[in-house]
């Protein structure tokens, strides 16, 4: 997913709590007198009752959950249009196709929105079908058109704005915020498991003299072969992130301190620049302040004792 499942989990439910309005909308005034008036009131309050379960219990809820939910309203998108009355009816559910589209290439992976969108428009397709009011062919590829085209283009945004928005444009290492989430989540997973989990800061040793002597374009090129060469030595789910001007961050799953510091000293090889490091590992109970603040402590009794 591309944000928060608090979010997802709220967006779904205000999807369906408007679907449910927009339902008992169309059963008090009918547009026509084979309108499904019991069926849309029927649709309005299960999309009401599914908005406030949703809403209640957003944050709680894994992601098969979201992605049961938007493939439900898919198929009660097909059952309207399989009892719509006439070709307007059937034509008029094209927003609730691009809606569904639209919230799975926001907050799924792109080849995960497709799959979305496409059974949306099976199953609109099929009860359309279903259907057969006359003459809505053309305007129906028009939606389906619209559905493809506009999964695609923001399905594609979102991917570039999250990566955006998570990244140090300096360095291409996670930013703070980005990297906070990620090391919360992988604190909260090893309370759990009660697998051993490990912090490192990262400080710089004397930048400020490198960009007082060479200029703050040769400081940026420096943190940029720094992280390079640091990432090419980290395993895929070692988290690496930028925390401050010339301080790094290192969250570390399934590694207890002396692995840690095995891996201190491996990266210290990849590259002369030097940097004080502090290391920590998670206890029961801690959160991410509370043991990046001793990680920290031990870091500034390092340097301290480097300098004595």
């Amino acid at each position: 997913m591309q944000t928060g499942p608090r979010t997802a989990a709220t967006m779904l439910a205000v999807v369906y709590g408007v679907s449910g309005l927009l339902c008992w909308f169309s059963a008090a005034a009918p547009m026509d007198d084979a309108t499904p008036v019991g069926l849309l009131w029927a649709l309005g309050g299960i999309g009401l009752a599914a908005g406030a379960a949703l809403r209640s219990a957003a944050g709680r809820l894994p992601s098969w959950v979201l992605h049961a939910g938007v493939a439900l309203l898919s198929v009660l998108v097909g059952v309207v249009a399989w009892r719509a009355a006439t070709a307007v009816g059937v034509v008029g559910l094209g927003p609730a196709l691009i809606a569904v589209s639209l919230y799975a290439a926001h907050f799924f992976p792109l080849r995960v929105a497709r799959a979305h969108a496409a059974l949306a428009l099976v199953s609109g397709s099929a009860g359309a079908w279903a259907a057969a009011p006359s003459d809505f062919v053309s305007p129906w590829i028009a939606v389906v058109v619209s559905v493809v085209v506009l999964t695609e283009v923001q399905g594609r945004l979102a991917r570039q704005l999250c990566r955006a928005a998570a990244t140090d444009p300096l360095t291409g290492v996670a930013n703070r915020r980005a990297w906070e989430e990620q090391a919360a989540g992988h604190l909260s997973r090893a309370a759990r498991t009660g697998e051993p989990l490990t912090f490192a800061i990262l400080d710089l040793d004397d930048f400020k003299e490198v960009n007082d002597r060479d200029g703050h374009g040769a400081g940026d090129d420096l943190l940029r072969e720094l992280t390079a060469s640091w990432r090419r030595r980290l395993r895929r789910a070692d988290v690496l992130g930028r925390y401050g001007g010339d301080e790094f961050v290192l969250c570390l799953p399934a590694t207890d301190e002396d692995a840690a510091w095995q891996l201190m000293a491996a990266l210290a090889e990849t590259h002369p620049f030097t940097w004080t490091a502090g290391v920590a590992a998670a206890a029961p109970g801690d959160e991410l302040a509370t043991v990046l603040a001793r990680a920290d402590a031990q870091l500034y009794r390092r340097k301290r004792n480097r300098l004595a």
